[in-house]
């Protein structure tokens, strides 16, 4: 290595290209706004006309968007890029890599089923990493004894997956995706045999998995081969059980070999106490009882915490992090590096907005340029000791050396076992700063969040890292309910962060910069959209019924502000999403998901925080199913919507889209009776927005009436649809 290379930084940061053209329609589309707003002050109805009230809605739905719209500017303004050089980290700490503790984190076996648990733990076990320095923690929350039967059989196979993996640099190293795509080698007879014979290996073990899952218990033979086993003697139910804590691998000891005498990584499974008196702070609780007991165990300076749905898509992602956190200029400040949340089972035009790219390939980085991205659950590696709340410091640049100096206790794993079941236990963290200044914080269902926050403020830089190859690959909701649930539970999470003391504008005062603060905020304010979108989706409508002028005449030259914001805006946005991979039908879903989330998710997530301010509910945590019967698995590769379930946010949707067809009859109604041109008529804008949203609802109104399948629209929620819309309708025109 020569001299000039020690010397060069281990990543770096440019600024993202074209920023012109964006800059451009920015100011473009805010004049134009501008004009809007001139409009509306300058036309305000008069007291005695009957569309006053209506007007003024407008005019404050419209300062609504014009803000929200602003702050998402802020976020797109300097976006930037990270590049990351894992040769130069290898010729330089090759020798002195740190340890990497990796929490993996589960909650139910049947919507998380064990054997897709499996595949996520083995896929980072078989890291291009030095074994001895990997620890692998599975926390339970379901504390079942069929996912730490499946943890047994992952460590038998790892013996044989974790050397394959090595030697014939498989890509990716969970084997249920790497199997599912990789065909069987040619030409190599010693490849192929181990290639068949490893298959043949993980389908046995499959199999065995998915046949106990099956079952709904552990046969008594299965029970005498390992001593675990007897802990679920005691456990009275998942919600009420003592602490379970099996070190399943112990890496430190020398017999832990896999079929080429080479040393495993650490693996080990937890169930943390749980007892009905005491609340468990879902899954922010479970992390902070991994960081304990690992700190027992490992100690590794470096924690990868992923879901348990979200495998390792690249085995050098690790060395990716490391990358910035060791440069030698400034990876000293870094606190954590979130990487992006990418899926697999996205639909070919993304039928339901799953796939979250503007926000990972948009967003993300321009969150990075302003000053970090947030933590966003999954796929992030954390400093142990920020996360653990220590203040950032220049002391902090110490020699990378010292990471290896981290020791533990030098114990045997049934003494390791024994000891650190207290600090799972459920009153270990009493009269403590664990969930408040320590660890991930507790009291919000949208953790990862205000953990990222106080990271932050504590003067902690964070770095966002999209590498060119999808480091993680997890799994998108498959239906519409459960995209609105999980939309739900985000947007409620959100706005609670907002209405509470870790605000990001008060708690990051004088902390973090005032741009990073505000690019906080188009998440945090993702439930008050409800209102404006509400608003803007039913009034125009019913006020077309009732003979209201909402919106200037064709002929009129104030109508050029509303068709150009409206035009260039959208035009913008299907820009933004075919650069991001996307496609035209895609982005044509993902408008119709935006209106399907502002006017229900958001709106009971929006009232939801209202009941809680008012002390009438509790916090709730949804999980998102992971599995879908083979008929919902169908219609989604069709592209089918599914709504097949009663549910009140599809009774909403089904409302305003019934609402909107009616309205848009009466609309046309009306034009042909007053025998009006389209350019005089002062409700063409009303009627060509109501012809916008009905087109935009064309499945609901399959799902009500066309479609006989079991994803169609419920009956009863048809019925109420039908009931509600007509009734708005009525009392408009009457």
């Amino acid at each position: 290595m020569g001299n000039n290379d020690e010397h060069l930084p281990l990543f770096t940061t440019t600024p993202a290209k074209a920023r012109i053209p964006f800059k451009f329609y920015a100011l473009s589309t805010f004049v134009g706004i501008c004009l809007i707003f001139v409009y509306r002050l300058r036309y305000i109805p008069a007291k005695e006309e009957a569309g006053r009230w209506a007007w003024m809605g407008m005019f404050l739905s419209e300062l609504w968007f014009c803000l929200y719209w602003f702050i998402t500017m802020i976020i797109r303004w300097n976006p930037i890029n990270r590049c990351a050089f894992k040769d130069r980290l290898s010729l330089r700490y090759e020798k002195a890599l740190p340890g990497i503790d990796i929490f993996v984190c589960t909650a139910d076996p049947v919507i998380e089923p064990p054997a897709l648990v499996i595949n996520t733990v083995l896929s980072v076990m078989a890291y291009d990493y030095p074994p001895q320095k990997l620890a692998v923690y599975l926390s339970d929350d379901g504390c079942s004894d069929l996912t730490f039967y499946a943890m047994l059989e992952a460590s038998r196979f790892a013996k044989t997956w974790l050397p394959f993996c090595k030697k014939f640099k498989v890509e990716p190293r969970s084997p249920e995706d790497y199997f599912l795509t990789a065909a069987e080698p040619q030409g190599d007879p010693v490849m192929a045999n181990d290639w068949s014979s490893v298959k043949k290996a993980y389908e046995n073990m499959k199999q065995r998995i998915e046949r106990v899952t099956k079952l709904g218990q552990i046969p008594e033979e299965i029970r005498k081969e390992h001593k675990g086993f007897s802990e679920w003697n005691l456990v009275a139910n998942r919600r009420d059980h003592q602490t379970i804590l099996q070190i399943i691998i112990d890496g430190k000891d020398p017999a832990a070999l896999d079929m080429e005498g080479q040393s495993l990584p650490t693996l080990v499974y937890l169930a943390r106490e749980k007892r009905p008196q005491y609340h468990h702070n879902f899954k922010a609780g479970a992390m902070n009882a991994l960081i304990r007991v690992s700190s027992r165990i490992s100690n590794g300076p470096i924690i990868l915490n992923l879901d348990c749905d979200m495998y390792s898509n690249d085995s050098g992602t690790v060395r990716d992090a490391l990358c910035f956190f060791m440069d030698e200029e400034k990876g000293h400040q870094v606190g954590y590096v979130q990487f992006p949340h990418t899926f697999e089972n996205i639909s070919k035009n993304d039928l339901y907005s799953g796939s979250l790219n503007v926000i990972m390939k948009v967003d993300l980085p321009g969150q990075d340029g302003n000053g970090g991205p947030y933590y966003i659950g999954s796929a992030c590696f954390h400093r142990r000791e920020s996360l653990c709340g220590k203040k950032y410091s220049e002391e902090c640049k110490t020699d990378l050396k010292v990471w290896n100096d981290i020791k533990v206790a030098e114990s045997t794993a049934s003494v390791l076992e024994d000891t650190c079941k207290i600090l799972a236990s459920c009153t270990y963290e009493e009269k403590t700063l664990w969930g408040k200044e320590v660890g991930l914080k507790y009291g919000c269902p949208v953790e990862d969040i205000i953990t990222g926050l106080a990271v932050q403020c504590r003067g902690w830089r964070s770095i966002y890292f999209n590498p060119e190859r999808k480091p993680f690959l997890g799994l998108a909701p498959t239906t519409l309910l459960q995209t609105l649930v999980q939309h739900k539970r985000w947007s409620e999470g959100d706005f609670q962060v907002f209405l509470s003391r870790n605000n990001p504008l008060v708690s990051g005062y004088k902390k973090i910069p005032l741009k990073l603060r505000l690019s906080y905020c188009p998440y945090l304010l993702w439930a008050p959209n409800c209102l404006a979108t509400l608003y803007y989706v039913a009034v125009p409508s019913l006020c077309l019924l009732r003979g209201i002028p909402l919106f200037p005449k064709i002929s009129s030259a104030w109508v050029l502000p509303f068709v150009f914001v409206m035009i260039v805006h959208r035009a913008y946005s299907l820009g933004e999403f075919i650069w991001c991979g996307g496609t035209f039908q895609g982005w044509w879903n993902e408008q119709r998901i935006w209106l399907f989330k502002r006017t229900s998710s958001y709106f009971f997530a929006f009232f939801d925080n209202v009941l809680k301010l008012l002390g009438l509910t509790d916090l709730a945590f949804a999980i998102t199913e992971k599995v879908a019967e083979s008929d919902v698995s169908q219609r989604y590769e069709q592209e089918i919507m599914e709504f097949g379930a009663s549910s009140p946010m599809f009774t909403i949707i089904a409302t305003l889209a019934l609402l909107n067809a009616f309205c848009f009859v009466g609309g046309m109604k009306r034009v042909v009776m007053d025998m009006q041109t389209w350019f005089s008529n002062p409700f063409t804008l009303q009627i060509l927005l109501c012809a916008l949203l009905v087109i935009i609802n064309l499945p609901v109104y399959q799902g009500l009436f066309l479609r006989k399948d079991k994803g169609r629209m419920p009956t009863s929620v048809t019925y109420r649809s039908l009931m509600f819309a007509g009734l708005a309708c009525a009392l408009a025109r009457y």
